[in-house]
């Protein structure tokens, strides 16, 4: 139980640095497919939460890939 807090605690600090640095990026994550879950009554454990981690790392990657500030 106690990586599954700490990969809980992860996805709670990332999406609020997306929320605060990136809003246009934000206001996308409840439009994720990855968030929608296709079961009535997922089952949620440490390698879903783990997955559900990597692909707001990989949005925020991409994000930041393609949206890079002119300077």
């Amino acid at each position: 139980m106690k990586d599954l807090r700490k990969v809980v605690v992860e996805i709670e600090k990332l999406t609020t640095n997306i929320e605060t640095n990136y809003p246009e990026l934000y206001r996308s994550l409840d439009e994720n497919p990855l968030t929608i879950p296709t079961k009535q009554n997922p089952h949620i454990d440490k390698e879903v939460m783990q997955d559900y981690l990597e692909s707001l790392k990989q949005l925020l990657k991409h994000h930041l890939e393609t949206h890079k500030k002119a300077k």
